[in-house]
C-alpha cells in the first residue's frame, strides 16, 4: 500500500488529524523563508505531544507490545549546516532528514542513513542522473529519494505538479521513491498509478492557508492515495 507523507505540520492539532487520517510520516519544514516553517522546539513540543496519543493510533498484535511509532517524523532542511541538522533532529524527535536544497552526495553519508535527498530536476535526464548520485545513500528503512516538482525561487510547497514521467522512471529502479509537487486529494490516485511510487508527500494541497491543514482534505487525500489499485513494494522489516 502506498505511504502517506503530510508536510508542513505547524500544530500538534494538524498532527494529530493527519495521524488519525492513516499518515505514515509527518513533515515538519525548518527552513526559515518557508511560510511553513516551525521552530526546532515547537516541533518537538508537537512529537512529544502526539507521542502520548500514539498508542491509540498505532495497532497492536495479541501480545500487546506495539508495532512501532506511527507515523514517523520527518524534517525538511534546505542548505542547513550538518550540525543544525542533527540538532534539530535531536530537539524535534526527528525519525528522517530530508535535504531539499543543493546539499551534496557526502552530507548523506555524513549523517549515515539518518537523511535522504530531495530533488527538483529540470528534466528527465537531469533526474536520472541525479537519482545515481543520491538514492543508494538514503536510509535502508524509509524514504530512500524524494521528487519534486522544479521552480527556480521555491524549494517546494508551490503547488506545482512535478514531472510524473521522469519520476515513474526513476521509480522503477529506486523501489523507495516519494513523489511530491502539486499533489491533491483529486490527483493523487492518478499520481499513483502513473508513478507508481513507495509514498507520496502533499502540503499545499491539503491546506486552509499555508501551514495550516484542512481536516476533510487530509483525510480525502489518505484515503485517496492508499486505496488505490497499486501496491507499493513493502520493506523487509514491515
Amino acid at each position: 500500500m502506498t505511504r502517506v507523507k503530510i508536510c508542513g505540520i505547524t500544530s500538534f492539532e494538524d498532527g494529530l488529524c493527519a495521524a488519525r487520517a492513516g499518515a505514515d510520516f509527518l513533515g515538519f519544514i525548518f527552513f526559515k523563508k518557508s511560510p511553513r516553517y516551525v521552530a526546532p522546539e515547537a516541533a518537538g513540543e508537537i512529537t512529544s505531544a502526539l507521542a502520548e496519543h500514539i498508542s491509540q493510533l498505532t495497532p497492536r498484535p495479541a501480545s500487546g507490545t506495539p508495532f512501532g511509532k506511527t507515523p514517523r517524523y520527518i524534517g525538511v532542511f534546505v542548505n542547513e549546516p550538518l550540525a543544525g541538522v542533527k540538532e534539530t533532529a535531536r530537539v524535534a524527535n526527528l525519525d528522517f532528514a530530508q535535504l531539499h536544497g543543493e546539499e551534496p552526495p557526502a552530507m548523506l553519508e555524513a549523517l549515515q542513513g539518518f537523511g535522504f535527498k530531495a530533488l527538483r530536476p529540470t528534466s528527465a535526464a537531469e533526474a536520472e542522473i541525479e537519482a545515481e548520485w543520491y538514492a543508494e545513500l538514503g536510509p535502508d528503512n524509509g524514504p530512500q529519494l524524494l521528487i519534486d516538482a522544479y521552480d527556480p525561487d521555491e524549494y517546494g510547497g508551490t503547488g506545482k505538479k512535478a514531472d510524473w514521467n521522469a519520476a515513474a522512471g526513476i521509480a522503477r529502479t529506486c523501489s523507495r521513491l516519494v513523489l511530491a509537487g502539486g499533489l491533491t486529494p483529486e490527483n493523487v490516485g492518478a499520481a499513483v498509478e502513473a508513478v507508481r511510487p513507495w509514498a507520496v508527500d502533499v502540503s499545499s494541497g491539503v491546506e486552509v492557508e499555508p501551514g495550516r491543514k484542512d481536516p476533510d482534505k487530509v483525510r480525502a487525500f489518505v484515503s485517496c492515495a492508499k486505496g488505490h489499485g497499486w501496491q507499493a513494494k513493502a520493506l523487509d522489516s514491515e
